[in-house]
């Protein structure tokens, strides 16, 4: 019984959460078989010679044509955390809040199962369907390895691990606010707004000096924006993550007790 509500909702979403898989897994492919054509081009370095805010809105800092530039600048820094975002953030806002204005969370709740049960078991889908992504993209990125792109494995792992625990957060982050709210709506524009404030402050602070005491603040920096391909994942962006995650998973307890099902 407890793992009822987690595997009923994963294959609700099977075939949306496929197609963002499938996608993401063929374009990081693309962008991998690309790289030999791309490595000698020094015309892309001016793109971020003078520190561009332009490209560094796109996530194009430092040199694109090392492996670790190629990567994040096609991949890492904004694509992935995109996707990522839209499968965590949609599920996030619409497991309670979304479900509750359907009128079918209460079905849930007659189980003989607790709320924070609930709450628990819409965490491990929210997880399981982060990892996936994260995986499958790692998988394609390895095949890089093949056209020319270098990187420590033990890296990419990381950096897998950072974007998964970023698109959990966020999707915690939605779920919270859906359970003390109710509403699917204000989940997602209060998650959206910090998701797009996080990424601005994480992707201008290497540019811009007075933004950059502000990017400790920003989940992006400790998941995607602090060369964590070209330098690992450090054990402080693990702990900031994980602690981050597990606050908002004790608010979504803490508020879904309290919320009135329709």
């Amino acid at each position: 019984m407890r793992a009822d509500i987690a595997v009923i909702d994963l294959r609700l979403r099977r075939r949306a959460l496929l197609s963002y898989v499938v996608g993401m897994a063929l374009y990081a492919l693309v962008i991998v078989a690309l790289y030999p054509q791309f490595k000698g081009a020094t015309s892309l370095d001016q793109l971020t010679k003078n520190g561009s805010a332009v490209a560094a809105l796109f996530g194009a800092t430092g040199s694109l044509t090392s492996p670790s530039g190629w990567l994040d600048a096609n991949i890492y820094e904004n694509f992935l955390p995109l996707i990522m975002l839209l499968i965590t953030v949609g599920y996030g806002a619409s497991c309670i809040a979304g479900q509750d204005e359907d009128g079918t969370l209460s079905l849930a709740t007659i189980l003989p199962i607790s709320r924070r049960a609930v709450v628990l078991q819409k965490v491990e889908a929210l997880t399981v369907q982060a990892l996936l992504l994260a995986i499958a993209t790692m998988g394609c990125v390895l095949i890089g390895r093949q056209f020319d792109l270098t990187f420590p494995v033990t890296h990419l792992a990381g950096l897998s691990l950072g974007v998964a625990l970023l698109g959990v957060d966020f999707g915690l982050c939605a779920l919270a606010v859906g359970s003390i709210t109710g509403s699917r709506g204000t989940a997602l524009g209060v998650t959206a707004a910090l998701a797009a404030a996080s990424y601005l402050v994480s992707s201008l602070a290497p540019v811009i000096g007075w933004i950059r005491p502000a990017r400790y603040a920003s989940l992006f920096y400790w998941s995607v924006g602090n060369q964590q391909l070209a330098n690992g994942l450090s054990l402080a962006s693990v702990g900031v993550l994980i602690s981050v995650g597990a606050l908002l998973t004790l608010i979504a307890v803490a508020g879904f007790r309290r919320l009135d099902l329709h």
